[in-house]
């Protein structure tokens, strides 16, 4: 089976396309430029992703693509529009991708999309599931769904298969961003005032990503629906610094602190959006993954912790 993985550069992209070339399969792996770093069986520059990109070098005689190129969440935007910015890549783009797919012939298309597309948050114990209404929150996940919705009206109208894939937070090597900084902070021994936090939060690690992404490339249910996708063991914010710490061979350093006084306290540096990812609840349920596709998270979440602590060359 040959498989165009776009993004193939990135985070994501590299891992699923070395798992993809493991088990045999054939990989054209779509880039920006070339790069000089072994990626896939071939290489196939495509430049930028918008309306106007030309895909039909890449998409000859491909039977799946999977799609993670976009324009991810900029957390300080500097653009002066940047809903139209997201929505030029995110959606022109995706949705122009999947029409040249229906017209080259390729079988499904895989699209990883977000779990910021349910929400920003959950209550306690009540977890995102397929079933919910969409509310996303800001450009970037607002472009996703939209991306979602012009992909369902392509799948009604041509034979392309479209699966949609929600993950929450995803972490492995070379993870940078918030998690990253965790990582940081817990490897130096930094004091975290998040003992008295008592939340819960679905994550998924690079490697159950990566195996879900291949069951969706193969499963004949997957066609046609969304799912979405974690570890299947949601961690409150001290148990994954706990987590962290014994990954990292280092003792925790957590302390109980008043939680209104810490949000206060972030709300005055600016920081406040950032400790609500770490104070508060996102959780998803993944019944569907298990009841359809017979998919169970392959990689514990104290492997997952493990294996981005062997790769501290970013932090």
């Amino acid at each position: 089976m040959r498989v165009l993985v776009t993004g193939a550069g990135g985070f994501v992209g590299r891992e699923l396309c070395a798992e993809l070339m493991r088990r045999r399969y054939e990989v054209r792996a779509a880039l920006r430029t070339r790069s000089d770093q072994a990626i896939g069986n071939v290489q196939v520059p495509v430049g930028g992703l918008d309306a106007a990109t030309d895909w039909s070098a890449a998409l000859r005689e491909v039977d799946v693509v999977v799609h993670l190129a976009a324009r991810v969440h900029v957390m300080n935007e500097t653009d002066a529009n940047p809903i139209e910015k997201f929505r030029q890549i995110n959606v022109d783009g995706t949705l122009h991708l999947a029409r040249s797919a229906a017209r080259a012939g390729v079988k499904r298309l895989v699209y990883i999309s977000t779990v910021k597309v349910n929400g920003e948050a959950t209550s306690p114990n009540k977890p995102y599931t397929e079933a919910d209404a969409i509310a996303p929150q800001d450009p970037y996940a607002v472009s996703k769904a939209e991306a979602e919705c012009g992909l369902k009206l392509i799948a009604q109208s041509t034979p392309l298969e479209v699966v949609i894939i929600r993950p929450p937070l995803v972490y492995g090597p070379g993870v940078k961003a918030n998690f990253a900084a965790l990582m940081r902070a817990v490897a130096r021994r930094w004091p975290l005032p998040l003992a008295s936090v008592h939340n819960r939060r679905s994550m998924v690690s690079l490697g159950n990503l990566v195996d879900f992404i291949v069951t969706c490339i193969n499963h004949p249910q997957a066609a046609n629906e969304i799912f979405l996708v974690s570890d299947g063991d949601d961690q409150s914010t001290p148990d994954l610094i706990r987590g962290l710490a014994r990954a990292q061979g280092v003792q925790p350093r957590v302390f109980p602190f008043p939680l209104s006084i810490l949000q206060a306290i972030a709300a005055l540096a600016g920081k406040r959006m950032a400790v609500e990812r770490l104070c508060g609840n996102l959780q998803v349920d993944i019944s569907k993954a298990r009841n359809v596709l017979q998919w169970t998270p392959p990689v514990s979440v104290e492997e997952g912790l493990r294996r981005a602590a062997g790769d501290t060359s970013h932090l």
